[in-house]
């Protein structure tokens, strides 16, 4: 199913998912904190586009799919990409999971994006919250508003996307184990997910839940593999810098690479899809540049030894939610 090896031969590698589309192994993360301007997405997608990613990750709770489009949309018309040969993912996020709100909030995604379809959809987090058009509802003393659809409803919603051709295959992010047998245990199940979408780096590698999703022929997606973009929203400011890590620089000075190629490599070659995003011109070209080297086994060895289940996003507040995915070992 998946080769590493292959890898080093070509730029435009993929994995074949489950429904029998390919992802592209390198995604471009579009997500930034509210401080940056949503017209820098539109300007970096560009500029990843063109330098040879044709993965795009986006969502609905980011508020710049509109932005991201146009860069699409431009690649499109001036010949540099064709439509079928970009990847596009776009996310159901929490206050859409009743059955009811999944199409319209897609068709809403699809409308921002000037898309017929996505290539992939997502739902965002198990964490499911009062449906509504406010993405962090709150009562009057600031505690987020919970809700409890059954997840196989939402897949059942999720499905019927599929069908009438919206989206071309449809995933889960930031899942357990149970929730993804939930799902792929349920009665008259149609499609499984393709994917899992989680945080995954040297200090979070997800072994075990790779291991889990490879046997039930889910993709394994990491998010956060540079670490975090270190949002006051949402990130300790005391936390760990992954690229920082003195054994991933040391092994990023032998092969003449930088920290963040090496991170990208080593993930890359477990058979993750890796998303990078940067809106730092270098860095697009730079993160891309990782199919020409090979991590040996004593380097892998080394990385995997980082791993101390350390969380960027712990979703912290978020604990007493009936289906806080992060209790779990995996």
């Amino acid at each position: 199913m998946y080769d590493t090896r292959k890898m080093d031969l070509c730029a435009q590698s993929y994995i074949i998912m489950n429904d029998g589309h390919k992802i592209p192994v390198i995604g471009f993360g579009t997500y930034a904190p509210e401080k940056f301007p949503k017209i820098l997405a539109e300007e970096a997608t560009k500029v990843a586009i063109e330098v040879g990613y044709r993965h795009i990750d986006c969502a609905d709770l980011y508020g710049n799919e509109a932005d991201v489009g146009r860069a699409m949309r431009e690649k499109i018309t001036d010949g540099t990409v064709r439509r079928e040969d970009l990847f596009y993912t776009g996310k159901l996020w929490s206050t859409f999971q009743t059955p009811d709100r999944v199409r319209p909030v897609l068709e809403k995604s699809l409308q921002n994006l000037q898309l017929e379809y996505m290539d992939l959809f997502i739902i965002h987090t198990p964490l499911e919250m009062k449906p509504g058009d406010d993405p962090f509802p709150m009562d009057e003393n600031g505690q987020i508003l919970y809700h409890n659809t059954d997840i196989r409803d939402t897949w059942e919603a999720m499905e019927r996307c599929k069908h009438a051709g919206l989206v071309k295959s449809i995933g889960v992010s930031n899942f357990n184990r149970r929730q993804i047998e939930l799902i792929l245990n349920k009665p008259g199940l149609k499609y499984k997910p393709v994917c899992n979408q989680v945080e995954c780096h040297i200090y979070l590698n997800q072994r075990k839940l790779l291991d889990y999703c490879r046997s039930q022929g889910i993709v394994l997606v990491g998010y956060s593999v540079l670490g975090s973009s270190r949002d006051e929203k949402w990130i300790d400011q005391n936390s760990p810098v992954v690229l920082e890590d003195p054994v991933l620089v040391t092994i990023a000075k032998r092969h003449n690479k930088t920290p963040a190629q090496v991170a990208m490599r080593y993930f890359l070659q477990l058979g993750v899809v890796v998303l990078a995003k940067s809106f730092n011109l270098k860095r697009i070209q730079e993160n891309f540049q990782v199919f020409d080297f090979y991590l040996p086994p004593e380097d892998i060895k080394d990385l995997e030894a980082l791993n101390r289940n350390y969380r960027y996003v712990p979703a912290i507040g978020w604990e007493d939610h009936p289906k806080f995915p992060f209790a779990d070992e995996y």
